[in-house]
């Protein structure tokens, strides 16, 4: 009997296996990596995306646009999410030309437009972050409090930014 048990187990440990490998496919070559999983429904990556700069994960964030990339291609919405997750993480160089190009495939995105602003405001370009938080005012018909407050402020820094030049000049 203990024979004819350790046999059993050894059956169901094999069909258990075997019914395992039927489910996943190993795209690594290696037989001790898991596989991709075939069946079952896969996860919307930008949705994670979103839900990861909701949570301030902009790592994260980051990497759930990039597979996204995977099935949708580098579409205007992953473009922006990547500049404001570099915005959000301080790389304004690798920002800025990311939100650009987003705008330069979707011209009415206020958001976009606020971000660019405030990655100018961030690099001290005044005059230029004006027109992008009044561009992303104007598409958003003064709807969003943070963008009205972000012009607010630029216009502020502004007005201040014109007196002390001519303060220098006197």
């Amino acid at each position: 009997t203990g024979k004819a048990r350790a046999s059993a187990f050894a059956i169901a440990a094999v069909l258990s296996l075997t019914a395992c490998a039927e489910q996943t496919k190993d795209v690594s070559g290696n037989p001790l990596a898991p596989g991709v999983a075939t069946r079952g429904q896969s996860v919307d990556q930008m949705l994670v995306a979103h839900r990861m700069m909701a949570a301030g994960e902009y790592e994260l964030a980051m990497s759930a646009f990039y597979r996204a990339t995977l099935d949708e291609g580098m579409t205007p919405e992953i473009l922006a999410g990547l500049g404001s997750a570099n915005l959000k993480l301080g790389r304004l160089d690798t920002a800025e030309p990311l939100l650009r190009r987003s705008l330069k495939e979707q011209q009415d995105a206020p958001q976009v437009w606020n971000n660019l602003g405030v990655l100018l405001l961030e690099k001290n370009e005044i005059s230029e972050a004006e027109q992008a938080f009044r561009r992303a005012y104007a598409f958003d018909n003064g709807q969003s409090d943070k963008i009205r407050d972000n012009l607010r402020l630029v216009l502020a820094k502004s007005e201040e930014y014109q007196y002390s030049s001519e303060q220098e000049q006197d």
